[in-house]
């Protein structure tokens, strides 16, 4: 296990890669900024907007934006609303999950600030319970069937509304290091990315759930695809977390401040919509040997908010510690115990990078 010797991103990042100098493959992404003549590639959008402008009627809708209500989204909307003149369709997938105040507000305000119209999706808990147990015990990946539902959702609803494009935030794997990662304005791949991918629709037909349930399992056709032209926004313009989220606030987001303070992130305004939602990215942990104060402040350093050596010290002490009311939340909704919930935890860990220490608790063998 290795680390990147800018940021603290670690080599057992699926896909990430290292050039000779041992600079992962996201810090160089980062770099290559200074080369992106992004002028040019806001008029590229503009070009593309003009597409699309109008093209369901002067008061029809001429896009998309798949949206969660968080920072990003509010980022997202303000670009097309308000910068672009588009008339955007708003569309989400809600995990089910207990909702944080913040992420009740958001949700309502991404709406109410922009003058947005929002179709919200929630998926069949009966099946949702029943897959997550299913993909948390066996494959580590409880909200495979929700993260699914968002990557595809939107691409079903931008078919039945004729709004080929459709608008999603950053591109994951070059921004942040990813398989097969490459700089391009197309998101048509993203639902491979690895996160919804993996695990066949035949092998989640089990405990009662049947191809009814799974309706929006799977993309549309490729006949139907062929007709959408989903883009990144990070391609067309420097993307950053923090910039979106002074943004953001400046329109209405709430983050955490005053109702809760995470122990396993270094923010309070990422992923802040549900709590139980947060054991499915913490899992990376266990598996990966990094979690979200790794993704958190290696974007910090490349931003120039924190020295590594800061980074460092903040990771060793959040990293690993999964917040106790994450837990609990997840285990209310699945009707687990947390005995039992650990103990499922217990057997994710890779005995390739952890090992158990004197007193029983899992530490990284060659940690930062």
């Amino acid at each position: 296990m290795n680390y990147c010797t800018k940021c603290v991103m670690p080599s057992t990042r699926p896909g990430i890669t290292f050039n000779e100098d041992g600079v992962c493959s996201a810090c160089q992404a980062y770099e290559n900024r200074t080369k992106v003549n992004y002028s040019e590639r806001w008029k590229e959008l503009e070009t593309l907007c003009d597409k699309y402008r109008g093209m369901n009627g002067p008061n029809g809708y001429d896009c998309m934006i798949a949206v969660s209500g968080g920072k990003d989204s509010h980022f997202q909307v303000h670009t097309f609303k308000e910068k672009l003149g588009m008339n955007p369709l708003l569309v989400t997938v809600e995990d089910n999950f207990p909702m944080t105040n913040a992420g009740l507000h958001n949700l309502k305000n991404i709406s109410e600030a922009f003058g947005c119209d929002l179709i919200s999706m929630k998926p069949n808990i009966k099946a949702q319970k029943a897959l997550m147990k299913y993909t948390f015990e066996e494959y580590g990946k409880p909200t495979y069937f929700i993260d699914r539902y968002i990557y595809t959702y939107p691409l079903h609803m931008a078919v039945k509304f004729n709004t080929p494009l459709l608008i999603y935030g950053e591109n994951v794997g070059y921004e942040y290091g990813g398989e097969g990662a490459k700089e391009t304005p197309s998101a048509i791949d993203q639902i491979n990315n690895g996160v919804a991918a993996g695990i066949e629709k035949e092998e989640l037909l089990r405990d009662g759930v049947t191809l009814k349930e799974l309706n929006f399992f799977d993309a549309p056709n490729q006949e139907d695809l062929q007709k959408l032209n989903p883009i990144y926004l990070s391609y067309f313009l420097p993307w950053n977390s923090f910039k979106n989220y002074n943004l953001a606030k400046q329109r209405g987001f709430h983050d955490l401040t005053h109702e809760w303070d995470r122990t396993h992130h270094v923010e309070n305004f990422d992923q802040i919509d549900t709590p139980a939602y947060l054991v499915h990215s913490w899992l990376k942990y266990p598996k990966f040997g990094h979690a979200s104060a790794t993704d958190y402040t290696a974007r910090m350093v490349r931003y120039g908010m924190l020295t590594r050596d800061e980074a460092i010290k903040l990771v060793k002490e959040k990293d690993h510690n999964l917040d106790p009311r994450s837990v609990r939340e997840f285990c209310d909704f699945l009707g687990y115990n947390e005995s039992k919930f650990w103990s499922i935890i217990d057997k994710l860990y890779n005995q390739e990078l952890f090992e158990k220490n004197d007193i029983g608790l899992w530490k990284l063998k060659k940690g930062l």
